[in-house]
């Protein structure tokens, strides 16, 4: 118990690389969660918004570790609702690349 407190976005980031996330100017993402101290609040946000900056989310497994993504999410305890953001950017990129 309480070991979110302690869970990164580098951690994070890490497990949605793993379920075959790629991120697009992902330095930036990183830069960006850095500097934030409310980490979670700032990945929605450039989940949402950072296509306009570079960054962007593509799913390489095409769908198929939809399983281990949200399993990312519950496991950083995101909202259900930063979780649609994100699939609604994947499906953005999908739509646009």
């Amino acid at each position: 118990m309480g070991s979110s407190c302690n869970e990164s976005y580098e951690q994070f980031l890490d497990l949605l690389k793993r379920a075959g996330i790629e991120i697009t100017n992902e330095q930036e993402l990183r830069e960006r969660l850095a500097e934030s101290s409310r980490w979670r609040f700032a990945f929605k946000v450039l989940a949402a918004n950072g296509r306009q900056i570079g960054i962007c989310f593509g799913d390489r497994s095409a769908g198929s570790n939809r399983a281990e993504i949200e399993r990312a999410f519950a496991e950083f305890q995101f909202p259900e609702s930063v979780q649609n953001v994100f699939s609604a950017s994947l499906n953005a990129d999908d739509l646009n690349g």
